[in-house]
This record gives C-alpha cells, sequence and structure tokens, in this order.
C-alpha cells in the first residue's frame, strides 16, 4: 500500500481489526519512511460487476456511487451512517452473489429505492422524483398515496 503522504510503497500494518460492519478490515499502517500514519479498509470482491447503462454502455460498477446515492436521497434525514452501509453491503451482496456479471442501471435503481423504501419515506420519494422522472406534482402525490396505502395497511411500518 502507498503512503498517502510520501509515496512509499513499503509501509507496514500496525494494526487489523474488522470493521463496524464485519463485511470489510479496517487496517492502521504506518510509513516507515515518514512516520504517516493512515487507515485503510478491504473488502471481498466475489467478482467484476459492470453496469449496463440506457444507453448501452457499460461502466465498472462503483461502490461508493452507490453510497453516494443513499447519501444525497438521505440528506438532513435521522438515518444512522450504519444503517445506509448495511443497506449498501446488502445490495452489493445481492449484485455479487447474482451470478451476473453485467447489472442494468435499472436494476440497482430498483434496489436501492427497495433499501429506501424501508430507512425513510422522504429519500425514498426524493430518489423515486429522479430514478423515475418525476415532472409533475401529481407524480408526488401518486408515491405519497403509495406511502400511506402501505402505513394504513401495516401501522408498524411507518418510519
Amino acid at each position: 500500500m502507498r503512503c498517502p503522504y510520501c509515496g512509499s510503497e513499503d509501509t507496514q500494518v500496525k494494526d487489523s481489526r474488522p470493521a463496524e460492519d464485519y463485511t470489510s478490515i479496517r487496517r492502521r499502517r504506518i510509513c516507515p519512511d515518514c512516520g504517516g500514519r493512515f487507515t485503510t479498509f478491504e473488502r471481498v470482491q466475489l467478482r467484476e460487476l459492470m453496469v449496463l447503462k440506457k444507453t448501452g454502455r457499460k461502466v465498472p460498477f462503483d461502490r461508493n456511487k452507490l453510497v453516494r446515492s443513499f447519501q444525497i436521497a438521505l440528506r438532513k434525514r435521522p438515518v444512522d451512517n450504519d444503517r445506509i452501509e448495511r443497506a449498501v453491503s446488502g445490495i452489493v451482496r445481492r449484485l455479487e452473489s447474482s451470478g451476473e456479471t453485467e447489472i442494468s442501471s435499472e436494476g440497482i435503481g430498483l434496489q436501492v429505492l427497495e433499501a429506501l423504501k424501508s430507512l425513510d419515506d422522504v429519500a425514498f420519494v426524493r430518489y423515486a422524483s429522479v430514478y423515475r422522472d418525476f415532472s409533475h406534482a401529481e407524480d408526488f402525490e401518486k408515491v405519497i398515496q403509495e406511502i400511506n396505502a402501505k402505513i394504513a395497511r401495516d401501522p408498524g411500518a411507518e418510519s
């Protein structure tokens, strides 16, 4: 691992432990050349996933982009980062274990919608407005009616 401070390629691991979500390993490292200390995270990657965009273009799957999507939808909402991380890890695990190497962006979007539905109704509506390309106020009303119907059927489902 290259030192982020001096660029040396000879860094040493001082401490390793599972990260809080138990899906990655947190490593504390030190650079013997400059004495710099830094942390790295290591994750298991079952296979290289490619995302098939609506345009037909293929791009490598980027976990960080998925995390950013959740963070944008959940901005200023009372949802703990651990819950976001668990939702993202669950989606990544399902994608990797699907057996497919190419995943449609629509399929990923649907999984994000499902996860947001269980995390926060406001974030779900925010994401749905972009994902479903809302263009009128009626589009928002329909989704809010769906949420209200869900709450009426299952009062414990309210986030």
